[in-house]
């Protein structure tokens, strides 16, 4: 019987350190640890996937909060069914959770709702903003470049006497954004 750990971070900027700390506080292994830096919402997590194939009946898998292993009840309630089914128990110290009491299972239940509740709940203030932005005539995306830097960035380039890096430097604009628009221009 093996314990392992579980570790994810939004993304490859976020740290790890106190997720480690805490799971290996909590008995973990260094070898046992898996991490991944993507979002939760992605269903397929390349060391979530390699950590759940190890696991056998009796291990036990050790996460700093639920919203790191799943961020939809459906995610979590197919783990948590996965685990039962295999005999792993799952043990979350942020939520002081351990699945292997009933009152683990039961409480496991109810802060997956709670958790895919609140995200529901961002998702809708997210598009409330949005609308109301809309509303005011605000747009949303990239700022467009004005078209006078535009124009004067292609006369340049077309002249051929500046490199791309020096026709964007004298415009005002980036590389990529020059490109963009001499493809748009079939220039």
């Amino acid at each position: 019987m093996a314990t392992f750990g579980y570790i994810r971070v939004s993304s490859t900027g976020q740290e790890i350190a106190r997720q480690v700390d805490a799971l290996k506080a909590a008995g973990v292994e260094e070898r046992y640890l898996y991490v991944d830096k993507m979002s939760g919402a992605k269903a397929s997590r390349p060391a979530l996937n390699e950590m759940l194939g190890k696991l056998r009946e009796g291990d036990t898998v050790v996460i700093a909060s639920l919203d790191r292993l799943a961020r939809s009840t459906k995610q979590l309630l197919e783990l948590a069914e996965r685990f039962n089914a295999e005999g792993v128990s799952l043990v979350s110290l942020h939520e002081q959770l351990d699945t292997r009491t009933p009152q683990g299972k039961f409480t496991y239940t109810v802060l997956a709702a709670m958790a895919e509740m609140e995200r529901s709940l961002i998702r809708e203030r997210q598009r409330e903003g949005i609308e109301a932005a809309k509303a005011r005539g605000e747009t949303g995306g990239r700022p467009r470049v004005a078209s006078d830097k535009v124009k004067k960035a292609i006369a340049l380039y077309k002249s051929g006497q500046y490199s791309v890096s020096q026709v964007a430097a004298e415009a005002g604009i980036s590389v990529s954004t020059l490109y963009r628009y001499l493809r748009r221009n079939n220039n």
